[in-house]
């Protein structure tokens, strides 16, 4: 029943995957969601983002950021990283999903996304056949507050935990020391 918004894999953060996994598995491309992904809500990215995409680059992963956010927001991230963009998204709508499969040149085949929401990033991109990545949304330990869609999501997530069969769909693609 939930399955459309089942991830394919879990991680902690981006920087729990393993790129070489998905390198040798085929994959020549990621899609990132960039709010609670890639840094806290509206914020820059951190030195450790920017050498992210420094070597998934060096590896020969293309890369694109695939946002709701305008394009001063998405300019402004970007500042130290060089990839392409999709603003102003309107996830999960799956129009926008297959425009950053045309940009990049690339099959869904070929393509995994990355995002830290069920309702949006992991949904828009199973519903067009892209492999997604959920990752732990970026919070500060000082938030109690979570919204509704949130606790949702906790539901969803419950039930993914007990359906074995929709787990680890890419493989072995988790670090071992950050895996879940």
């Amino acid at each position: 029943m939930f399955k459309v918004l089942y991830p394919y894999e879990y991680a902690d953060s981006v920087f729990a995957i393993d790129y070489h996994a998905l390198l040798s598995k085929g994959y020549k491309g990621i899609i990132f969601d960039i709010d609670n992904t890639l840094a806290h809500h509206g914020e820059d990215p951190t030195e450790e983002v920017d050498n992210l995409f420094v070597e998934l680059h060096n590896l020969g992963l293309k890369t694109l950021l695939l946002s709701n956010n305008c394009k001063e927001r998405i300019l402004s991230f970007m500042r130290n990283i060089d990839t392409l963009y999709i603003d102003e998204a309107d996830k999960p709508n799956v129009a926008s999903y297959y425009k950053a499969l045309d940009i990049l040149g690339l099959s869904k085949d070929e393509v995994v996304f990355v995002g830290d929401q069920v309702f949006t990033d992991i949904y828009g991109a199973n519903k067009c056949g892209i492999p997604s990545i959920l990752v732990k949304y970026m919070r500060y330990d000082s938030e109690t507050k979570i919204g509704i869609r949130r606790r949702l999501e906790k539901v969803i997530l419950w039930f993914y935990g007990f359906s074995r069969r929709y787990q680890h769909r890419l493989g072995s693609i988790c670090k071992k020391e950050a895996s879940n």
